[in-house]
């Protein structure tokens, strides 16, 4: 989770705001049980809001944000993230067509000696990136996979003790029965 400053009519603030009236109401029996006047955005400096470090809206698996949380940690990391973020889209494409045409035909003429030089150094450099997020990844399955297979067990053994727990009604069951029907001949008998 992270706590960042917000505007006062950021779309968080607001929502926060509204749960903090409800739940104000639900204890106090009235959303106006604030001392003094409320609060505007001329009384407040600065308005902080907690956010989930994914904001897609989804329900992530805790391997992810466990991932995502040790990676917001570190500076090294979400610079890292950054520039494989930009160098795998579609601006990274862009920037460097108008760049390399511009470089081609203004600043240097064939065979552009220094834009070789240049381009090769960032395809080393991409390629670091580019393993690092492979690192990350494999480091990311690594996790969940340890993290799925401790569900499994956990799964695995819940469903051996219900079966035995079932079987052992099953054969009490089978037991009542049996006394039942038995009573129920002798009933009969007398």
């Amino acid at each position: 989770m992270i706590v960042s400053p917000v505007d006062w009519d950021d779309p968080d603030a607001l929502a926060l705001r509204s749960a903090q009236r409800v739940e104000i109401e639900e204890r106090y029996g009235t959303p106006d049980s604030e001392p003094g006047p409320a609060p505007t955005a001329h009384d407040i400096i600065v308005f902080f809001t907690p956010s989930k470090i994914l904001r897609d809206g989804q329900t992530h698996h805790p391997a992810v944000l466990a991932q995502s949380t040790h990676r917001a940690q570190s500076i090294q990391l979400r610079v890292a993230d950054a520039i494989t973020s930009f160098a795998g889209s579609m601006r990274f494409v862009y920037v460097h067509v108008a760049v390399f045409a511009l470089w081609m035909v203004f600043f240097e003429k064939s065979p552009w000696p220094t834009l070789t030089l240049v381009v090769s150094l960032e395809a080393i450099f991409l390629s670091t990136f580019v393993m690092i997020g492979q690192n990350r990844q494999a480091a990311f399955q690594q996790v969940k996979a340890d993290h799925d297979f401790s569900s499994t067990e956990k799964e695995l053994d819940d469903n051996t003790v219900l079966t035995k727990q079932i079987a052992e009604l099953t054969t009490r069951i089978e037991q009542l029965t049996n006394e039942i029907h038995q009573e129920v001949v002798i009933n009969k008998k007398s």
